[in-house]
Order: structure tokens, then sequence, then C-alpha cells
């Protein structure tokens, strides 16, 4: 297993059925609790413990988590509100390095938790055609249709919560 990828790389299915995004929905609306679950009992050395060599601790994914998910929510509003907007990319790995990323966790659980929840009530929400709405992100160079997005999005609270758990079943933390 790549450590990097412990559930695999995001693969857009050829035909995004309501199916996979209730499910997608279902996954994005749970991260909070899950990853608070899986975090809760840890101890600050553990939460200092990065989940494969040269990664991120796993105090590091957590906020990571917060700062991508805010982004991803102020995308989506962008295209249901303008005509292919393009979106600023951001450097990941340098904002998991500034200080607040290394802060104790419950701002950016408690960030998740009520972001989740916004996020999951406007996903609910959305009809076919705001489903094909987009926005061009700069390094794939073509229009993104939120239904994808979501099921990116989806992929991301899956692939980072598997780094936790993935982690914590090594060290049995668990």
């Amino acid at each position: 297993m790549d450590v990097r990828y412990p559930i695999g790389q995001f693969e857009k299915p050829s035909l995004i059925s309501k199916q996979e995004l209730s499910g997608w929905i279902r996954i994005i609306a749970g991260f909070p609790k899950e990853i608070a679950s899986e975090v809760f009992s840890l101890t600050d050395e553990q939460l200092d413990t990065p989940y494969r060599d040269g990664g991120w601790t796993v105090r590091q994914v957590v906020h990571h988590c917060a700062d991508s998910h805010i982004n991803a929510f102020i995308r989506f509003k962008l295209a249901l509100t303008e005509t292919d907007p393009i979106i600023k990319p951001y450097y990941e790995a340098l904002w998991a390095e500034l200080p607040d990323g290394k802060i104790h966790l419950e701002p950016s659980l408690n960030l998740l938790k009520g972001l989740h929840e916004r996020w999951t009530r406007l996903l609910e929400s959305l009809h076919d055609e705001d489903l094909k709405r987009t926005y061009v992100h700069p390094e794939h160079g073509r229009p993104i249709p939120l239904d994808e997005v979501i099921g990116m999005y989806a992929w991301h609270c899956t692939h980072h919560l598997a780094h936790i758990t993935v982690l914590k079943r090594n060290q049995n933390w668990i």
C-alpha cells in the first residue's frame, strides 16, 4: 500500500449517478464527526507524529482539512454565482507549516463541524443544472463540474481519515 494514497487516488466515474452523489454527500456530512472521533484520544506526542516519513503530522492533517474545505466551500459558492470562475490555488504544504497549523485541534474541529453543516445543506439543495456548473482550477486547465468536485472532496475526506487510521493501526494506538 502506498501510504501517501492509502485508498488510492480519486477516480471520476464515467457517469455520476444520484446514488453516487448521495453517498459522497453523506461522506462529507459525516466527516467532522469521524475525524474528531479518530483524534479525540490521541496525545500531543501522537498528534505530532507524521503519518509517513516526510509527511504531515496528524495535527497538520486535521488543520489541512479545515483549510482545504474552507477553500472548497468558497469554490462551490463561486461556481454557483459566477460563470466558470477561475479559482485561486493555494500552497497547502506552506499553509501546513504556518503557526496556526500547529496549535491544538479544537478550533479546526469546530470549524469543520460548522462548515460541513453549511456545506452539506448547500450540496443537498443543488439541482441537476447546479451540479453541471463549473469552476476552472489553473492547474487542471479545464472547467470542473460540481458533481465531480463533490466526489473529489468525499475522496479527500476518506483519504485523510485513512492517513490517520492507518497510522493508528501501524503504531498500535487502537
